[in-house]
């Protein structure tokens, strides 16, 4: 990929938060012993205020029949997250965001329907920035759920920036945008010096 601007052998937290704060994400290989570093040149955002939802997702938001957690069960997010093809979240990576969450830097947002996990999302926080790092469903529209709780969550707490890494045209249902390198490193020193929380002290929370 044209936007990997270095390697390394390890992935440690520090490192993560520190390349956050540069702009930059890592990712895994699988079989590979290093994890690349990437800024894309077009960075994909959520802007909070332009979030869209769809006549079926507001319905299905309405509906009442699912429980929304916030850091109820972070591992089995990034595990059910992991289980697809291509898959860059690998051991290290999962290792080391484990780290970050018992730091109380990284968060999941869990979606259950009848006691079991259907839908949820994982990223890191820093500041008043969430840099979201993927989504996985199991029931249909649960993942979709846990992003509007999620961008909920955020604007309700003052949050100013919440990075999704690249845009796609999945992602584009939901208002995400590209924006130039420059003007995502001002978003981002911006949103850096903003002191948000994502989590209240009490650990657990349903939405």
């Amino acid at each position: 990929m044209l936007d990997i601007v270095k390697v390394s052998a390890m992935l440690e937290p520090e490192q993560i938060e520190a390349g956050y704060r540069q702009g930059l994400f890592p990712m895994g290989h699988e079989g590979g012993r290093v994890f690349t570093w990437h800024r894309p040149r077009l960075r994909g955002v959520l802007p909070l205020e332009e979030f869209h939802i769809s006549r079926s997702l507001a319905r299905t938001l309405r509906s009442g029949r699912y429980e929304v957690t916030v850091d109820r069960d972070f591992t089995a997010v990034v595990e059910a997250c992991a289980a697809r093809e291509d898959v860059w979240i690998t051991a290290g990576v999962k290792r080391a965001y484990a780290e970050l969450h018992r730091a109380g830097k990284a968060h999941s947002v869990e979606v259950w329907m009848d006691g079991r996990l259907a839908g949820g999302t994982y990223g890191v926080h820093l500041g008043g920035a969430f840099f979201a790092e993927s989504k996985f469903h199991r029931m249909r529209d649960m993942s979709k759920v846990a992003l509007a709780h999620l961008v909920m969550r955020l604007k309700e707490r003052g949050f100013a920036l919440l990075d999704v890494q690249y845009w796609t045209p999945h992602l584009a249902q939901f208002g995400v945008v590209e924006i130039p390198a420059a003007e995502y490193r001002q978003r981002l020193k911006a949103a850096l010096a903003l002191e948000c929380r994502f989590a209240d002290a009490a650990g657990i929370q349903s939405t």
